[in-house]
């Protein structure tokens, strides 16, 4: 095969992705898909000096840099004047029909996407750079970060021979939540909400690592373009669509401004079900020719405003502060609140953030607060209604001790948290042992929160070889703890010693290690007792260990009382063998399934059947999705699995399609 071979499969690849990623239709099988991807990266191993920036193979990132630098925007990034008022809507419309002296307007509405600001520079059709809005004049080179999104095509025949969009980055609400369950495995702080995941992303000097994180791209303003002959915004979002670029999935042009508020209202009830966050909505004269005779002042354009929808908010009391101990011992401050309804559920708890931030807004015992969800995910103290402070409301201050009861250890200070370093904090162990025995680890049923508690108060439990000692009588008993109950208990005990060594690992709550990369790491190495021994250097070898997490596992399997524990643990029974699941042989092979709605068993116990019987399991619906596995009121994903044609299975379906004869 020769160069111009080569050259066409990337074209053909392209194709694909685009018709994939953009248009969420599969041009091609996924198992002839992954041939030509091999065949690709075959010729790039045999002939490097083929290898292009613009490869598909180079989404996978690869370029660690030391800093960030600087990209002067050819047209400034202008901010948006924005509203909150409808009347004040009025009076921008009014002013657009005075300054153009009666000439009929055309308004376009677009969402307004709450993501980070990029500008994309093609010329003739390639990608050359991409960078963040900055100070509008000069934003953060980010090319090689946005290079690892796979929406994005990099190369693009019959563009203009400069052509400058602008746009959001994103993290859908899926993916930000699969981010936020990663970290939280692996023992990181949660993100707020999705914008911050994204700039956090986007901040990152390894693109490898961008690569990891699931970020999206929508795009639709035009920067310098030249000799592409559109008269009109709605024109250039045609074309953009055109062109394989990602545009916003709804938009609209209207006459008048009654027009314009009822297709507000209609932005306002769709903006929930689209793919990304929206804070409001973006409105614009629709023809370019208006917009030059409106022009701009030094901060804003004439011709656009931003009206912001006000976030779902509910005004309570906050009635204390508790102090949780993480399993890492980060001490995080949480509201105890009245009880009250938000965004359709009973919201009593919300995250403070930090001590930092408490500070910041002078948050008290006693206030009227108010609370949104941070991204419609998280609950949030975001305000305190300072005029309605009652007498008695008391300063929150951060505790000079670990707040577990049981010991008084002084706490750390580690940039915006407190820290518990004592080993033997009762409050980490509850969080560790929460862990080990959580059904995405070793999956013991019955041992949750409460229960976990109480043994570890009563001094049964003080690490995972404990779990394996309790007997029936040790815990029938307990609060909500009958005969029957402590006998379920003990046999799913027994039960998960036999699970697979990827459970024990991602259980051990290793820094930096979750459930992903602790499945990489049993089947790296036959037996755990390898994997202990495994130098820095041999770790690095395995599939997304880099040296940083490399170095969290070596040191980890070198502190005498892990080393003893596991000893325990081996005594006990548990697997240290990497056994092999039926997995590629199995008769979900090749398929891929999203779950959705209500089950008889939570929905990790369907994943890893799915999973430990040759399936995939994937967040979101498309046309590549073989199965939607429905419960009771199953939302917008079963709605798009009909509008596809996916077929959907209830439980039976699926336990007769699980079957090694199966079918359906």
């Amino acid at each position: 095969m020769n160069k111009q071979d080569y050259l066409e499969l990337c074209q053909e690849i392209r194709r694909h992705d685009i018709a994939y990623y953009i248009h969420a239709q599969a041009s091609i099988p996924d198992y002839d898909y992954d041939q030509l991807y091999q065949k690709l990266l075959s010729l790039e191993k045999k002939h490097p000096e083929w290898v292009t920036p613009d490869s598909p193979s180079q989404k996978v990132g690869g370029v660690v840099l030391t800093e960030f630098r600087q990209i002067t925007h050819r047209i400034p990034m202008q901010s948006l004047d924005n509203t909150y008022s409808e009347a004040e809507l009025r009076d921008f419309a009014a002013r657009v029909d005075r300054l153009l002296e009666g000439r009929e307007v055309v308004w376009i509405l677009e969402p307004k996407v709450d993501g980070v600001a990029v500008s994309l520079r093609y010329e003739k059709g390639r990608l050359v750079s991409a960078a963040t809005r900055g100070d509008g004049v000069t934003g953060d080179d980010i090319t090689e970060n946005i290079r690892t999104i796979r929406q994005l095509p990099l190369e693009i025949p019959g563009t203009p021979d400069v052509l400058e969009v602008r746009g959001e980055v994103y993290m859908s609400f899926p993916s930000f939540q699969q981010l936020n369950r990663m970290r939280e495995e692996a023992g990181e702080p949660l993100f707020a909400n999705a914008r911050n995941a994204s700039a956090g992303t986007l901040k990152l000097l390894d693109s490898k690592l961008v690569a990891k994180r699931p970020l999206s791209l929508v795009l639709y303003g035009a920067g310098e373009i030249t000799g592409a002959g559109l008269e009109k915004q709605s024109d250039f979002l045609k074309a953009l669509a055109g062109w394989g670029f990602p545009v916003p999935e709804w938009w609209a042009t209207v006459r008048g401004v009654d027009a314009l508020l009822e297709a507000l209202h209609e932005l306002d009830g769709r903006r929930r079900s689209f793919n990304y966050p929206t804070d409001g909505a973006v409105i614009k004269v629709d023809s370019f020719e208006q917009r030059g005779w409106l022009g701009s002042t030094s901060k804003a354009p004439r011709w656009a405003i931003a009206y912001k929808f006000a976030p779902e908010q509910a005004e309570t009391t906050l009635r204390a502060v508790t102090f949780q101990v993480g399993r890492s011992g980060v001490i995080t401050p949480v509201a105890e609140l009245e009880p009250v309804q938000l965004s359709g559920t009973t919201v009593s708890r919300a995250t403070l953030h930090n001590f930092e931030e408490i500070k910041r807004k002078d948050i008290r015992v006693g206030d009227r607060v108010v609370v949104e969800k941070a991204g419609e995910i998280i609950p949030a103290v975001v305000k305190v209604q300072t005029s309605q402070r009652p007498k008695q409301a008391q300063v929150i201050t951060a505790p000079s001790v670990c707040p577990c009861p049981r010991q008084s250890s002084e706490l750390a200070w580690e940039g915006l948290f407190y820290k518990c370093t004592h080993a033997l904090c009762p409050g980490q162990t509850k969080r560790r042992l929460q862990h080990f025995a959580h059904r995405g680890a070793m999956d013991i049923e019955g041992l949750g929160e409460a229960l976990v508690e109480q043994l570890v108060d009563k001094g049964m439990l003080s690490n995972f070889a404990d779990i394996y000692r309790l007997r029936t009588e040790d815990v029938a008993g307990l609060e909500r703890m009958g005969r029957k109950s402590a006998e379920n208990l003990i046999h799913a005990i027994t039960q998960s010693k036999v699970q697979p060594l990827w459970r024990l690992i991602f259980g051990l709550g290793i820094p930096h290690v979750g459930a992903g990369l602790a499945r990489k790491l049993a089947a790296a190495y036959p037996d755990l007792d390898a994997l202990i021994s495994a130098t820095v250097e041999e770790l690095i070898q395995v599939e997304d260990v880099g040296e940083i997490v490399a170095r969290s596992i070596y040191e980890t399997f070198r502190r005498p009382e892990m080393l003893e524990l596991l000893e325990q643990l081996r005594q006990a029974g548990l697997n240290f063998q990497s056994r092999q699941e039926i997995g590629k042989d199995g008769p979900l092979k090749g398929l891929t399934f999203v779950i959705t709605g209500t089950l008889s068993k939570p929905r990790p116990s369907f994943e890893s059947e799915i999973r430990s019987l040759g399936g995939e399991v994937t967040g979101s619906v498309s046309s590549k999705t073989s199965y939607v596995l429905a419960g009771d009121e199953a939302g917008s994903k079963l709605d798009k699995a009909r509008k596809l044609g996916v077929k959907v299975i209830n439980e039976a379906e699926f336990e007769n399609l699980a079957r090694p004869s199966g079918g359906l």
